[in-house]
């Protein structure tokens, strides 16, 4: 019974210490944290209403992503894509037992896909990846209320892998386009999409990073590729292609595209464009059916990617900013006496400091606008104004491309060999020799490896042909030269 009673004590004798140590080291204003009052303010939710501008979370409140997940799940929708059949090989089950005869077939089967979708007006526009609904014949669109209808293509870019669609409805929820450039590091984001085939699915994370280039459109061959990727830990997985990335305010700011994975499943990182790239493309789309792309008319150099005589010779580990390599003839940049070696630092009075943000920044904007620039030279700081070309080196508003016909190219081709193409990563048709003609007057080489024609993939000289005699007048080419970094574009017109 003492021995009892002298563990209790002991307890006892405990409590009351911890309680003291607490009181010191632990004072109200380290508590003050989890509270209000000691703030000097009221804790609000970040609700958004259409007729008021959304007030800013109080610092140090709670995020609420409520309302934002109601908005944006009733404006996000399923995409479902048939396409031609292929023949498929599979394994057949009865091979183990019969041998050979019996083991792989193949059987022509038609292609479906699924992924998710924005829609960004009431009277039915919505914006996905072009690579959800490339190659469909057929594209389904689901609501949440578990209505399909059929949805038109009305346009669609794989240099930005953006794609346009039209349902005809009226009345549709939709989301309002919120200024990505404005997005903060450690932003509270919402991912909503129909991921692996599940209805809708929203889940949350931070914005980790802003323009980010990963690559993915280079490896899908798309000249002239546009990456600067809003960077997150928000979980997206494949399905969810095309879906919203919104603020707490149920903002749109990007479009969910890629994830960062070792296996094809999400592993902690996911990419989205961002939202002012998406409004300017889909404006475009919807007006011309095609996107008018603005050229600032250089190449420029980055530390990371550029060799040691390079680095040497434009300073680039010393200078902020992006360094000016060439300026191309006839570019807006060249008339306005942009040279090279010059260092780019802000674009509209925003400071640029990577080739991605520069790339951003200019594809946003329309041929014929004027940026200003302000540059470095020599060490001294001067002002530019640039009037941006399109690609066929005017201001006129490039036409939707019908169909081409071949004649007059003044060139001969021939496929990448299988030698070749290991080396090269890739697939194509090699600029074989070049004689005075049309494609000449675009300034390609011999030697240029062509990898698409009017954002059309192209593996062999068959598809070149069969896209140069289907009846269009207007042609951007794509590809690369081998040995040099990068991808290369070229454009004429037919007569």
């Amino acid at each position: 019974m003492k021995r009892i009673l002298g563990i209790i004590l002991i307890a006892c004798l405990t409590t009351i210490t911890t309680l003291a140590v607490a009181k010191k080291f632990f004072s109200n204003d380290m508590l003050a944290l989890a509270t209000d009052e000691n703030h000097g303010y009221e804790m609000q939710n970040a609700n958004y209403h259409d007729e008021d501008a959304p007030a800013p979370l109080p610092h140090g409140g709670y995020v609420n992503l409520e309302t934002a997940a109601e908005k944006s799940t009733k404006a996000v929708v399923h995409i479902r894509t048939k396409s031609k059949a292929r023949a498929v090989q599979y394994n057949d089950p009865f091979g183990d037992m019969f041998g050979s005869f019996f083991g792989q077939r193949r059987q022509m089967q038609p292609q479906s896909s699924s992924g998710s979708g924005v829609i960004i007006s009431a009277d039915g526009y919505i914006v996905t990846n072009n690579h959800v609904i490339d190659g469909a014949e057929e594209v389904e669109v689901t609501f949440t209320n578990k209505r399909s209808v059929s949805a038109k293509v009305v346009g669609k870019d794989a240099s930005f892998d953006l794609a346009v669609l039209k349902v005809e409805d009226k009345n549709l929820p939709h989301l309002s386009y919120g200024n990505s450039d404005n997005v903060k590091l450690g932003e509270w984001v919402l991912a909503v999409g129909y991921p692996l085939n599940l209805e809708t699915t929203v889940t949350a994370g931070i914005v980790s990073a802003k323009y980010r280039n990963i690559g993915i459109n280079q490896r899908n061959n798309n000249a002239g590729a546009i990456e600067s990727f809003i960077q997150t830990d928000a979980a997206v997985n494949p399905g969810n292609s095309g879906g919203a990335l919104v603020n707490a305010r149920g903002e749109l700011i990007g479009i969910n595209t890629a994830i960062a994975s070792p296996t094809g499943s999400y592993a902690g990182y996911s990419y989205a464009i961002p939202a002012n790239l998406v409004k300017k493309v889909v404006g475009d789309m919807v007006e011309f059916g095609n996107v008018q792309r603005a050229y600032l008319g250089v190449s420029f150099i980055e530390s990371k990617t550029a060799s040691k005589e390079a680095r040497e010779k434009y300073n680039l580990d010393n200078i902020q900013g992006v360094a000016v390599g060439a300026v191309l003839d006839g570019s807006g940049a060249k008339k306005a006496g942009i040279k090279e070696g010059d260092v780019i630092k802000s674009i509209n009075g925003k400071l640029i400091n990577t080739g991605t943000q520069l790339q951003e920044r200019i594809a946003s904007k329309r041929p014929g606008e004027k940026v200003s620039l302000l540059l470095e030279r020599n060490g001294r700081t001067i002002t530019k104004t640039v009037t941006l070309k399109n690609n066929l080196g005017n201001t006129e508003v490039v036409k939707k491309p019908a169909n081409a016909n071949s004649e007059s190219l003044g060139a001969t081709f021939r496929d990448v060999s299988p030698a070749e193409a290991r080396r090269f990563k890739s697939k194509g048709v090699v600029v074989s020799d070049l004689k005075r003609g049309i494609l000449a007057y675009s300034r390609i080489k011999k030697g240029f490896v062509i990898t698409s024609v009017n954002d059309q993939e192209i593996e062999n000289v068959a598809q070149l042909q069969k896209i140069f005699s289907s009846g269009a007048k207007t042609f951007q080419i794509g590809g690369f030269y081998p040995g040099s970094n990068g991808n290369y574009f070229y454009s004429f017109q037919l007569p």
